[in-house]
């Protein structure tokens, strides 16, 4: 199976808004009131942060003002940060419904991030996004997508204190890992809201069964991408082209990788000058795969990226 068909044309119009017209803050505090909180940022990652503090350097780098809820953003460095050596950046739960990426980065500190330690700087924001992954939702409370808010004009608080913390570095990145996912949901619920919000027809697609990359269309690196995808194949399946040579509805540039501009886009993995960027979409609904698949995805591709960033210097 090369992807999951949508599902789309035969359900009725997204239940907040009036077709053809933009939300106003009445349509998005409807859409507010139906989000539910389905588990604990606290208690999930939180906890773990906290317990590798007595292996790295863990700080705060802003707090999200959500009332009743104030969500603590935590950064995770190595110890002995070293002037003279580059510096790698992995990022999980800009979207924080996507499950993996948090968990994948969480997990890449834990039994990982000390072996690279000697040979480059580590920066891991896990999760950027915790009243979306609370709520296992794409958009921060005010109906913005964060990761298209990477921006310097940004509306979006997740995507400014993700910002602001990485400023004094932007030049001395070496290499970018975004973790994501490409869920069932992306076409039953957040594709269709994007499209009710900003008062536009919904274009039903399709769901790539298996893992793929984003590249940057301006600076693909097609060697770095070709690397995390052999890495990542060890672990779970590509995602195939399906028969127009697409992926999620891109041209596949190479097996399992597409790109998008990520700056004009503003996405997370575009906020640097890193010579080597890329975003990971991990399946989790495929029948394929399991939970700890995904998360091993993850870490997997983080590991390749690191080493053949590396071995360029």
């Amino acid at each position: 199976m090369t992807s999951t068909p949508s599902q789309s044309n035969t359900r009725s119009p997204y239940p907040i808004g009036t077709p053809g017209v933009p939300w106003g803050e009445t349509e998005r505090a409807q859409w507010r009131a139906r989000q539910v909180r389905q588990r604990s940022y606290a208690d999930d990652v939180e906890r773990r942060v906290q317990q590798l503090a007595t292996r790295f350097d863990v700080s705060t780098y802003g707090q999200l003002d959500y009332p009743p809820d104030r969500y603590p953003l935590y950064a995770i460095r190595t110890r002995n940060w070293r002037d003279d050596l580059p510096i790698a950046l992995i990022t999980g739960g800009v979207h924080g419904y996507e499950t993996s990426g948090v968990h994948g980065a969480l997990r890449f500190v834990e039994r990982h991030a000390e072996r690279f330690a000697a040979r480059i700087n580590l920066l891991i924001a896990p999760c950027v996004s915790p009243w979306g992954y609370e709520r296992i939702n794409r958009w921060n409370p005010n109906a913005i997508d964060p990761n298209r808010s990477f921006r310097d004009s940004t509306d979006a608080e997740e995507a400014a204190a993700l910002m602001r913390l990485v400023a004094p570095w932007r030049d001395r990145i070496l290499v970018h890992i975004d973790l994501h996912e490409t869920t069932d949901s992306d076409e039953t619920e957040f594709r269709p809201a994007l499209a009710a919000r900003d008062g536009k027809p919904f274009e039903p697609g399709t769901i790539p069964d298996g893992f793929y990359l984003v590249a940057d269309a301006e600076n693909p690196q097609l060697e770095f991408q070709r690397a995390i995808i052999e890495a990542v194949s060890k672990v779970t399946h590509i995602a195939p082209a399906d028969e127009k040579g697409e992926i999620f509805g891109s041209p596949a540039i190479a097996p399992g990788i597409i790109q998008y501009e990520l700056r004009k886009l503003g996405l997370c993995a575009g906020m640097t000058n890193a010579r080597f960027t890329t975003t990971t979409e991990v399946y989790p609904d495929s029948p394929r795969v399991t939970a700890e698949q995904c998360i091993a995805a993850q870490v997997a591709a983080a590991c390749a990226a690191l080493e053949h960033a590396l071995a360029r210097m």
